[in-house]
């Protein structure tokens, strides 16, 4: 049997509550169910930050974003750094691209092309880092000018905070997926193994799904829960949340959750489950091409996200320095039904920077000296389910200003299966959560004179996980 093909899906700004296989009720994702139901679902992925660039950096190296030195969206990835798709591209594989990368500065005012690459090994590359027209090489927008459509977007009546988008036939998840399928088929009679990054732009904001798959939301609106919010929590915690809940991003007018309606919090999520719906239409399209072709059985499937959404969970939106669950646990699917012993769940906790060296080991080459992360392959064929993968999952934050002083902001996080610690560069004050009595993360304990001792061990483990981080390279290879 030749090597496993890989397909890897991305999605962008998703959380982890966000499908069927994982307990909502409301939304329609039959496909990623089902994959779920063909694979292992990871219960406790966790994200290595809770911005783009840095936790795309990780995933995709297998190094911590202070060892690989993309710490904060806007920093492009050193060219020394070591992707595992130009290791896989070494090993003999054809690998391809739809959509966003964003491991450099892409900023229309740094770079009027597109996203500046290293040694990325994708021999193709359809590059759109997100729907609108901002770059002349957006092969989202040229494969609209070959339409001839011009997309415009339309507001909600009654619904400030929420736009209608493109429809599904002209929208970028649906060309992200066309890119894929079109892809798979081309290569489904070549002997060389291959590798497919899908990587959709939705559901990050702006909140604007398909007008008919908004629809059936709103007819339900009433039903859909209230974010995660209890009155005045955020007193007893940092002036980063506070700027937030008035402003996300601390930008005046951005999603002002302090000052929505019932009804504005509620077309919000329905707007962005909506769009998780168009992911998952999509995502079946690309599996169904799959098993027409006879590939279905040897290809590794991943299906997951960078980082999550806060979707007005403790009075916020979007992300930033906040590492409450809803931004840092994300969805997190493996599937590959002639390696991978399927239908199974699993809660041990797991790091996106764990997915490199599962990759590397699922195909039988060496680990990337400089990697972090921790293989699940083993737990993944079934030969090693005894014990945790990990102990505890560690994120970092290094970006964004907030307050009068525009300090710039630096944390970390360490979770462990009952605590929660985030602390903050320059602040005597932090977050501790008791994740046993208050699952919803909403008292926070850092002043509490109960859990002193238990704050200083676990700062004892923050500080291990960051000695962990100091970056293995350069290889000593001699006494002295």
């Amino acid at each position: 049997m030749k090597q496993p093909n890989i397909l890897w899906i991305t999605t962008d700004q998703q959380r982890f509550d966000t499908l069927g296989c994982y307990g909502n009720e409301f939304v329609n994702t039959p496909n990623i169910d089902r994959l779920a139901k063909s694979g292992v679902l990871f219960e406790q992925c966790y994200s290595n930050s809770t911005v783009c660039t840095p936790s795309r950096a990780s995933f995709l190296t297998g190094r911590y974003p202070r060892t690989n030195r993309t710490r904060q969206n806007g920093q492009s990835i050193p060219a020394d750094e070591v992707l595992v798709t130009k290791l896989l591209a070494d090993a003999g594989y054809i690998c391809g691209l739809a959509g966003k990368l964003h491991i450099s500065a892409c900023n229309p005012s740094v770079s009027t092309a597109r996203e500046p690459r290293i040694n990325d090994g994708y021999t193709e590359f359809n590059w759109s880092h997100h729907p609108n027209r901002n770059w002349p090489s957006d092969d989202y927008q040229h494969w609209l000018t070959e339409k001839g459509v011009k997309v415009k977007k339309r507001k909600v009546e009654g619904m400030p905070y929420i736009e209608y988008c493109p429809d599904e036939e002209n929208h970028q998840t649906t060309w992200c997926a066309q890119k894929a399928i079109n892809f798979i088929k081309n290569n489904a009679d070549f002997e060389n193994p291959w590798l497919f990054s899908v990587n959709m732009f939705d559901p990050h904001h702006p909140f604007d799904p398909p007008e008919d798959y908004l629809k059936r939301y709103l007819d339900i609106l009433d039903e859909i829960p209230m974010p995660n919010y209890k009155e005045n929590e955020l007193e007893e915690k940092t002036i980063y949340q506070q700027i937030d809940h008035e402003r996300a991003y601390g930008i005046k007018g951005l999603f002002p959750a302090s000052k929505m309606s019932e009804k504005d919090h509620k077309s919000l999520k329905a707007a962005y489950w909506a769009m998780v719906d168009l992911i998952d239409k999509q995502v079946g399209r690309i599996i169904d091409v799959l098993e027409e072709t006879g590939q279905l059985e040897n290809t590794i499937i991943i299906f997951m996200s960078d980082h999550g959404e806060m979707l007005g969970d403790h009075g916020i939106y979007l992300k930033g320095p906040h590492f409450y669950d809803p931004a840092v646990n994300v969805p997190f699917i493996i599937s590959c039904p002639s390696r991978i012993q399927g239908n199974r769940r699993m809660n041990t906790m797991v790091e996106l920077v764990d997915i490199a060296p599962t990759l590397l080991e699922a195909i039988g080459q060496p680990n990337y000296k400089g990697t972090q992360g921790k293989s699940l392959w083993d737990l993944l064929i079934g030969s090693n389910e005894e014990g945790p993968h990990r102990n505890d999952v560690y994120c970092e934050f290094y970006d964004d200003r907030r307050g009068d002083d525009q300090r710039r902001i630096s944390a970390n996080m360490l979770r462990t299966e009952k605590f929660k610690l985030i602390v903050y560069s320059g602040m005597e004050h932090g977050e501790l959560y008791d994740l046993e009595k208050d699952p919803n993360e909403s008292s926070n304990l850092w002043n509490d004179i109960h859990y002193q001792a238990i704050k200083m061990k676990l700062f004892k483990r923050l500080y291990d996980r960051m000695m962990e981080t100091m970056d293995p390279l350069p290889e000593k290879i001699a006494a002295w």
